[in-house]
This record gives structure tokens, C-alpha cells and sequence, in this order.
């Protein structure tokens, strides 16, 4: 049972885009380690692309010991501090040719892995966690945890009228065992397309904008100004261009208050639309294209007291550690080539999914 401490005080980790091979990182694991113990969360969040299933290492041997394999390295951090966890998945995990139903089991299989009820035995990335008081009396604050899905030949899968029906049946579910609707995070790897509602819409050539592509093509966007120093936004934002309605689902009844996601690496911030917070938890991994220094974690902060509210801020590898790389010529080069042609290169990397 999740439980609020006797100080009143329970802090989530959320952890994306790990996205690793079976040669991790070292950097990945040190980031990783330093800030479990920075700061000890009573949960951390897994938020999907742990695995990088398009590499070419992942079709050299039985791809279920491959996976099983790279999912015991980069959650040995958590297991070894008994850290519970709870995880989803990406659109990369599957491609690894193991499926998020067969992966969560591995998970499952692990000390500390914490998955609820899923919506059903093939998505198993779909469920809640309740955090109880420090009597494990009642509930005070849930989680959703959503499975985004993967990659069709239209792009990014949008969150299915299923799911969004889950989502209906379990807020109401849980108000009718604890007596009301609880305060709630979200959690899923693909952003919301509401993303762009609370970013700043601006002029070509206005100083940092970021131009988007697809739907928005044509668009550039900022931050709002009342982000944080530590806010960064540095690649657009890549949700499905199919909207199901799931935002407007989160609006119903007021109970979700943020709604997190990882996806693109590069980017680390909290905006806000129609009093819901929708934040992004830069990458992790040391494998793939990420910010620099600025890979981290995001925590969150929540307090018995007052939860309609909470506290919080990304650890990220320059403040955790010395900030020295591993391979330097790698992160020199993601550091100062375009973002353009950094994502053509991971483009052709990847391999389609049905």
C-alpha cells in the first residue's frame, strides 16, 4: 500500500525516456542513482520508452532475454534502494518485439514493482494507484496510469475511446469506495495535443521560438512567461494529431491536476489549460538524443495538507554529478547540431510497428 508518511508528505519521481540497449549507459545509471538519493521518493514513475526496441542490438538473440535483461539493469537503482515503482510504456518498448503485456510481467516479476488493476490483460500499462493517509485509512490522492500506445502508418496512435471509457468507469469507481472524487495526477509518455493550448503561439523569427510540424506546421511556439527558470523547451511537441477526447474527459468532474508525460527529450516544463497543469520530464537516457547536462527527473511534492497543491522541480545530471560524459564526442555533437537534423537521423533509426 502507498502510503502518505507520518510527516504528511509523499514524493513521486517520474523517470522518462530512459530508452536503453543491453550496453547501458553508465551515464544513464549514474543520473539515475544520484538522484534516488538526492531524493528518496516514496514512488518513482516510469513513463515509457524505457527500452530502445528499434536498435539493431535488440534482433541479435531471443528478444525476450534481450529485454528481460536491460529491464533488471536500468531498474537496479530502485531495486537495490527498495524504491516501489510503477511503469507504461512508449511507443519504442513494443518495437523491441516483446509486448508491453509480456514486459509488464517482467516488471511485476521484480521487488517493489507496483501496477494496479489493469484496464485489461492486453494493457497492462493501463491502471490507478491510490496513496493513502499515514493510517492506510483512505485514499487521498490517486494516479492514473495510461498506456499512450504506439505508431500506426499515420503517426502517433491517439489514446483509444476504451480507454477513455476506463478512465470514466475507475474515477467513478473510486468515488463511490472512498466517498468523493480524489485529487489526481496523470501520467503517459505521449503528450497531449492540449500541449500546444498552453504554449505561447508567436511570429516567425521571435527570439527561441520553436517551429512545429505535422498538424501545427507552419507554427512556431514559447514558453509562457510565467515558467520557471529551470523550464526548457527546446523541440516541439509530438502528440497524436488524432484527438479522442481524453483532455476534455480529465475537465469532467476537476478531480486530475496535472497530466505528465515524457516523449520529447528535450523538453522539461509545466504550462496550464482550463486550470489543468500538462508537464513534461526531460530524458534520461544517455543512448538516445537528449538535453545535455539538463537529462533529469522531475519530482513531485505532494503534502496531507493541502492537495489541490503541490511542489515541483527536475534533478538533473550537471547539478547531481561532476556533469562529465562518458562519450563526449556523442553529447558534443547532440549539443550543437540542429534539432532539425538530430531528428531526421533518429527517424531513419526507427523501425514501424503495426
Amino acid at each position: 500500500m502507498l502510503k502518505f508518511g507520518k510527516d504528511g508528505k509523499f514524493t513521486i519521481m517520474q523517470i522518462a525516456d530512459i530508452q536503453e540497449i543491453q550496453n547501458v549507459s553508465p551515464d544513464t545509471l549514474k543520473l539515475l542513482n544520484a538522484a534516488l538519493d538526492k531524493a528518496s521518493p516514496d514512488l518513482a514513475v516510469l513513463t515509457g520508452d524505457q527500452i530502445q526496441g528499434y536498435d539493431k542490438s535488440m534482433r541479435k538473440g531471443d528478444a525476450f532475454v534481450i529485454v528481460k535483461d536491460i529491464i533488471e539493469k536500468i531498474t537496479e537503482p530502485l531495486t537495490s534502494r527498495n524504491v516501489p515503482f510503477t511503469v507504461t510504456y512508449g511507443n519504442h518498448d513494443k518495437q523491441s518485439g516483446v509486448e508491453n503485456d509480456e514486459q509488464a510481467d517482467i516488471y511485476g516479476s521484480l521487488s517493489g514493482c507496483v501496477i494496479g488493476e489493469p484496464q485489461n490483460r492486453f494493457d497492462k500499462g493501463t491502471f490507478s494507484l491510490q496513496i493513502y493517509d499515514s493510517r492506510g485509512e483512505k485514499a487521498l490522492f490517486n494516479i492514473y496510469i495510461i498506456d499512450s500506445n504506439g505508431m500506426n502508418r499515420d503517426g502517433y496512435e491517439p489514446i483509444s475511446h476504451e480507454q477513455i471509457e476506463w478512465y470514466r468507469n475507475e474515477r467513478e469507481r473510486i468515488k463511490t469506495k472512498f466517498g468523493e472524487y480524489v485529487p489526481s495526477f496523470v501520467f503517459q509518455h505521449i503528450p497531449r495535443p492540449e500541449v500546444f493550448c498552453g504554449l505561447k503561439k508567436v511570429k516567425r523569427g521571435t527570439k527561441g521560438a520553436i517551429p512545429a510540424f505535422r498538424s501545427h506546421a507552419g507554427q512556431y511556439y514559447k514558453l509562457p512567461d510565467y515558467c520557471s527558470d529551470d523550464d526548457f523547451f527546446r523541440e516541439a511537441p509530438a502528440p497524436s494529431d488524432t484527438n479522442n477526447g481524453e483532455f476534455d474527459a480529465f475537465l469532467e468532474k476537476g478531480e486530475v491536476k496535472g497530466v505528465f508525460f515524457g516523449h520529447d527529450h528535450m523538453n522539461s516544463f509545466i504550462v496550464s489549460y482550463k486550470g489543468i497543469d500538462i508537464g513534461y520530464s526531460q530524458g534520461v537516457g544517455f543512448n538516445v538524443y537528449g538535453p545535455g547536462g539538463d537529462r533529469g527527473v522531475r519530482i513531485f511534492e505532494l503534502s496531507e495538507d493541502d492537495l489541490n497543491n503541490y511542489k515541483t522541480y527536475t534533478l538533473t545530471y550537471k547539478k547531481l554529478t561532476d556533469g562529465i560524459f562518458t562519450r563526449k564526442a556523442f553529447e558534443f555533437a547532440l549539443s550543437y547540431a540542429p534539432m532539425g537534423f538530430i531528428k531526421r537521423i533518429y527517424s531513419k533509426l526507427m523501425v514501424f510497428v503495426e
